[in-house]
């Protein structure tokens, strides 16, 4: 008697009449998930410095700062049966044309969700409510040169 693996082979498709008979059951995917998969696309792209506004940027950096994180920051996900919205706030850093990394957030949030969580996008909005200019970066020279006293009269 020859023993026949149950999985398929890598690269060798099972039957499709082997698999589960779809719609016995009900998926319901949370806006908070959808949040978080949009979330994470648009940090990924460069020149998104952080999501959110001011004071949820604010929150976001006392949960850093105590070991969390809030991947779903700045971003509200409006989800139906089929299809998703998605608003996401950003601050961009300086340096980095707006409009191409609008469309650039929308991209990757559009291929984000449509591919991991399995909805329509509608639309994305992007709103860029403020620019990251890093501080200057001091010398060595300057850092180790006495600081100029002004003289008191």
């Amino acid at each position: 008697m020859e023993y026949q693996n149950p999985q398929p082979a890598a690269g060798v498709h099972a039957d499709p009449t082997d698999r589960p008979v779809a719609g016995n059951g009900r998926t319901v995917i949370s806006e908070t998930a959808v949040a978080k998969v949009a979330g994470i696309a648009a940090r990924a792209v460069p020149g998104v410095y952080s999501l959110g506004s001011g004071s949820s940027r604010a929150l976001g950096a006392i949960r850093d700062a105590v070991g969390s994180s809030d991947h779903a920051a700045g971003v509200h996900a409006e989800v139906g049966e089929t299809q998703v919205a998605v608003d996401i706030n950003l601050v961009a850093t300086y340096g980095t044309p707006l409009h191409s990394l609008a469309d650039q957030v929308r991209a990757a949030v559009y291929r984000a969700v449509e591919e991991l969580v399995g909805l329509q996008v509608i639309e994305v909005n992007v709103e860029i409510n403020d620019v990251y200019v890093a501080a200057p970066v001091k010398s060595a020279a300057t850092a180790t040169a006495a600081p100029e006293r002004e003289a008191v009269l």
